[in-house]
């Protein structure tokens, strides 16, 4: 059994912590955050730069290569720093992977170089405002077949990045199947803009300047050749890839816990009070403690549920347990973190406050944890309860 990473890896972490110290330390990841409707094009030209984009790519389309621990390595050390951020990274990286392993060779061959070299963004268009969770049943957008493609009319909700990607990675209901409601989606990839596609900001408490948005679609057409894989079949062919969506945020979620605990012990160490640093108090020593065991159960279902899924092996029971498990323990560590600072936890200049805002949306979203949680208990074999 082995739990270091490679030589190879550990070559690449390094160098993505000091790309980070270089590039966007927490002071620069505080002002991208704070420009709340002002998209980072900065932050995701320097990425393009660093080649972040190719990672987990095939080279023969312009790609690097890279297995899922290394994605994960990246994610984790810049969530480090960026936090919510890190989304300007992995929004594209996501879809990437579900065009390269769906979308038709046409497709394939135009986007996924120009998506390596960093010069397309893709935005993910699934979740609708009547749904949520319940995202099959209640699937109203719709896809009409027409001459030479598809005509697309609905809404979709919580759209990161939409109003800045050059195509939409969305899913539409092509066929009612009664008995069966994740039969007959189909998933598409929607150019932006087009006529009668609009994207709306919505204002929100984390994760500002990444934008997440309202997507209105009417009649909107989409060639034949930008349907990603079989029509009807888009839910089970998205079901291959949200394992690693899962595994992302888990990573992202560790790095938060990361830089909680650094801006914490910096703190720690700094601050006097009663005559003596802070960090001699018992109380502290307690709350380091239990956020570096958080940390640690974090990091490590993380890398296994990555392994795993690299491995070729069913991983969805590891990712929902990673990520609910370091979700969960990034808000606490967070709340840990503004207490360490005091009243200067709770000003916008210091660092907790934005991991705080920014973890709190990884209970909810791309799943909820009571959800993931359901999803882990029917692993063992208990009926479905929904």
């Amino acid at each position: 059994m082995e739990f270091t990473l490679t030589d190879e890896q550990q070559m690449f972490q390094e160098m993505v912590r000091n790309w980070v110290e270089k590039e966007c330390p927490k002071d620069a990841s505080r002002d991208y955050e704070a420009q709340e409707f002002e998209y980072p094009f900065e932050l995701w030209d320097k990425m393009s730069e660093a080649g972040f984009h190719a990672i987990g790519l095939p080279p023969e389309l312009g790609g690097q290569g890279g297995d899922v621990v290394t994605q994960m390595i990246l994610t984790r050390e810049l969530a480090r720093s960026l936090a919510g951020l890190t989304w300007t990274f992995g929004i594209s990286s996501f879809c990437a992977k579900s065009i390269n392993k769906f979308a038709s060779d046409v497709a394939r061959e135009e986007l996924i170089p120009q998506l390596a070299e960093g010069k397309l963004r893709v935005a993910i268009a699934v979740t609708e405002p009547s749904g949520g969770t319940d995202l099959m049943g209640a699937m109203k957008t719709r896809a009409a077949k027409v001459d030479g493609g598809w005509s697309i009319t609905g809404q979709k909700i919580w759209s990161t990045a939409a109003h800045v990607s050059d195509y939409l990675f969305l899913m539409a209901r092509t066929e009612d199947i009664v008995d069966k409601p994740a039969r007959g989606v189909t998933l598409f990839l929607v150019k932006n803009p087009a006529e009668g596609l609009e994207c709306r900001q919505i204002p929100k408490v984390g994760m500002r300047s990444v934008g997440s948005c309202e997507v209105f679609l009417d009649d909107v057409f989409v060639p034949d050749e930008y349907v990603v894989g079989q029509p009807g079949q888009g839910f089970y062919q998205m079901l291959s890839t949200l394992n690693n969506e899962r595994i992302m945020v888990a990573a992202l979620c560790t790095g938060i816990i990361d830089g909680c605990i650094e801006e914490a012990l910096s703190y720690l160490m700094e601050r006097e009070a009663f005559g003596k640093k802070i960090g001699s108090f018992q109380v502290w020593h307690q709350n380091l403690a239990d956020m570096a065991m958080m940390q640690k159960q974090a990091e490590l279902m993380t890398y296994y549920a990555a392994w795993k899924s690299e491995s070729g092996e069913d991983c969805g029971r590891e990712a929902n347990m990673a990520k609910v498990v370091a979700s969960e323990y990034a808000g606490k560590c967070s709340d840990i973190a503004i207490q360490v600072l005091g009243g200067m936890g709770y000003a916008m200049e210091t660092h907790p406050q934005r991991y705080w805002r920014d973890s709190r949306l990884y209970r909810i979203g791309p799943i909820t944890n009571e959800m993931a949680r359901n999803s882990i208990a029917e692993t063992f074999g208990l009926p479905r309860s929904f």
